[in-house]
């Protein structure tokens, strides 16, 4: 494998995992649903793990990996009010779980960084 496919490969991983993670325990992606977004909690969290199972699939592809980058670029921005709630909600929380929450905003930075330079590497 070439060195330059490993970060593409490695970014389907995760994407994938997590897709993954959304039907095999949903609820902790449930409590990151904003309670204002129209329709169940689950669907929504279904639908985000729909949305990373094909962006993963469309980044590991050669052909649509352009695409599938920015496509989880985009993810990373639009679950970042998640992360901000998840954030917020963890205000009673013990100390080690309000840190994860957190610190867990910063990191969506270079998220966003890693799938720009792997739609950009394409």
């Amino acid at each position: 494998m070439a060195t330059s496919q490993r970060p593409a490969h490695f970014l389907a991983g995760v994407l994938g995992t997590m897709g993954v993670l959304h039907f095999a325990v949903p609820k902790p992606f449930d409590r990151l649903i904003p309670a204002s977004l129209p329709g169940s909690r689950r669907a929504w969290t279904y639908g985000s793990g729909v949305a990373e199972l094909t962006i993963a699939a469309a980044v590991a592809a050669p052909r649509t990996r352009r695409l599938g980058g920015l496509a989880a670029a985009l993810l990373f921005l639009g679950v970042f009010p998640g992360n901000v709630k998840m954030a917020v909600d963890a205000r009673q929380a013990p100390a080690p779980r309000r840190a994860m929450a957190w610190a867990r905003l910063p990191l969506q930075w270079p998220l966003i960084a890693w799938a720009l330079k792997v739609r950009d590497n394409a």
